[in-house]
């Protein structure tokens, strides 16, 4: 299986990641979810490995620029309708190896899989 790689195209982490993956020479896919969108089925299955709180990024500006009663009171279900409404609140990347998800850019992660 190809991996693909979740993200937004003009992020600095997923060009970081992207080069990575091409300077080893591995092919993936590219899934730009500002563009293309995010569905509820792939959000779930993420925050059910993971967690809500490592998929929504609560750090980037476009969560931080929310009313305080939006960042209060979180539970997986509103993160996940907080992601599907604004993809940008999704940490990224997001790398589907198929078996499992590597959420955000660790180059020794993504060494530890690739090699």
């Amino acid at each position: 299986m190809t991996p693909t790689m979740y993200g937004i195209k003009n992020c600095d982490t997923v060009a970081k990641a992207r080069k990575w993956l091409e300077a080893k020479g591995q092919a993936y896919d590219f899934h730009d979810y500002k563009a293309v969108g995010i569905d509820r089925p792939h959000l779930e299955a993420w925050v059910a490995e993971h967690g809500w709180e490592v998929i929504l990024n609560r750090a980037g500006t476009t969560f931080r620029k929310l009313d305080e009663a939006d960042r209060q009171n979180l539970d997986a279900d509103n993160a996940i309708g907080l992601m599907l409404a604004q993809p940008s609140m999704i940490k990224r990347p997001v790398l589907d190896l198929g078996d499992r998800r590597l959420v955000g850019f660790k180059p020794d992660l993504y060494g530890a899989v690739f090699g």
